[in-house]
């Protein structure tokens, strides 16, 4: 007999409502009218089911901090920076932990079942990472949660940040990160992306840096790190994360610098909520946009994810870790409202995020691990536009989020009328 039978469930990818059964945690059959036997049924009613939300790019020991110490007042990221500095002396493992909990609960109950979270090696205490390393093996029934070794204060720049990266990935830490806009020099900047490919080399490890998160037009990091991941034979491990400066590049530099990039395979995370708000901050009228090339680098064939970035902390003040919200955002900076494109900012959040990661099982194909979330409409451009509730979320096959479906009653007039809000506009 089979675990669970999801009915009348509509596919990312359109065409009639289908039936998911599922067994042993695991999708064994997707068609119309399944007649088998179920220890349990679901009822989608019609609405769309899809492989859960990914959030490619998070930092997670910083979340639900805002406040703390004080507020970013400017907004900016070097205000930011400064100010995780001040809080850093000020944190224990325990707070840490307590808060990403909370984050990872929210995540669930908003269908966001991978994060890949960038983790301050800074301190030498390395409280974030004990702290998130045991937030990793308690979610893990739950949550799939990656962990960067980020060098928040520099790999070169700060002394010390070798010797507690390669401890951070002695404990457990999976990808090697880094920061190269931040080192002292250009020079040093590039000299970071080739020592920390060459860890994530010897040790078989994926890279994930924070590359070009400025409003320079010549900052070029990501053209060593393309270098780096061709001369050590790392294609298809290394991210590429926020590449701001892309934004303002000229287009002649830039018609070099994607081919590069697409040559080594590279995995790119643009950030659109963040981006948008730090991002063109010098400038007066007209204002940069600030995200990346997002529609130019997926047509030259490179994934490219969103990632949330932020919630509550000292560089965000806003955020609920809805990742349709970053999504939202993404297809609006991007001008990516053509359909096709409006579905690719989709499976930025999707489908594309999980080849991120490089998430085994992941997907609404026999074979693929249970983990499925329902939403209140109908289609993934309806999702985009209306944000709706997730009325099941489902890890393995088991229901671990549920809520009612969202309804309205409205009087006008004499009489009151009750509709669902999220039912198709047209």
């Amino acid at each position: 007999m089979l675990d669970l039978i999801l009915r009348d469930a509509r596919l990312p990818d359109g065409g009639e409502p289908v039936d998911i059964s599922v067994k042993d945690g695991r999708i064994v059959e997707i068609r119309p009218g399944i007649k088998e036997q179920a220890l349990e049924e679901i009822d989608a009613g019609g609405h769309l089911v899809t492989a859960p939300f990914v959030d490619s790019h998070f930092h997670m020991d910083a979340t639900l901090t805002y406040g703390l110490p004080r507020v970013n007042e400017s907004g900016t990221l070097l205000e930011g920076i400064a100010l995780w500095a001040e809080l850093k002396p000020e944190l224990t493992a325990a707070a840490i932990k307590e808060r990403a909990l909370r984050l990872c609960r929210l995540s669930v109950a908003r269908g966001t079942l991978a994060v890949r979270s960038h983790v301050d090696i800074s301190d030498g205490r390395l409280l974030a990472v004990e702290a998130l390393l045991e937030v990793k093996r308690e979610m893990a029934p739950y949550l799939d949660l990656q962990l960067v070794a980020f060098p928040q204060d520099g790999f070169l720049r700060l002394p010390e940040a070798r010797a507690n990266l390669l401890r951070a990935l002695d404990l457990g830490v999976e990808v090697v990160g880094g920061i190269p806009h931040f080192e002292r020099t250009m020079a040093e900047g590039a000299e970071s992306v080739r020592q920390l490919c060459e860890i994530a080399a010897e040790r078989g490890l994926p890279v994930d840096l924070h590359c070009d998160e400025t409003d320079d037009p010549n900052s070029r990091h990501v053209e060593s790190l393309a270098c780096e991941t061709q001369r050590l034979g790392l294609q298809g491990r290394v991210t590429g994360s926020h590449l701001t400066s892309m934004h303002s590049m000229d287009n002649y530099y830039v018609s070099k610098l994607i081919p590069l990039m697409a040559e080594a395979e590279l995995k790119v995370v643009a950030n659109p909520l963040i981006n948008i708000t730090i991002q063109g901050r010098h400038d007066s009228y007209p204002k940069r946009r600030g995200m990346t090339r997002v529609k130019e680098l997926a047509a030259a064939g490179l994934d490219v994810a969103f990632g949330h970035d932020c919630v509550l902390d000292p560089w965000y003040s806003l955020g609920s870790h809805d990742m349709l919200e970053v999504a939202h955002m993404g297809l609006h900076v991007g001008q990516m409202t053509g359909r096709a494109e409006m579905r690719s900012c989709f499976e930025a959040v999707t489908a594309t995020g999980a080849r991120v990661l490089g998430l085994e099982g992941y997907g609404l194909d026999p074979g693929c691990r249970a983990d499925i979330v329902v939403l209140q409409c109908r289609d993934p451009i309806e999702a985009l536009r209306l944000k709706p509730p997730r009325l099941f979320v489902l890890r393995a096959g088991k229901v671990i989020a549920c809520c009612a479906p969202q309804r309205v009653e409205l009087s006008l007039g004499e009489g009151t009328e009750s509709f669902d809000p999220c039912a198709p506009a047209v």
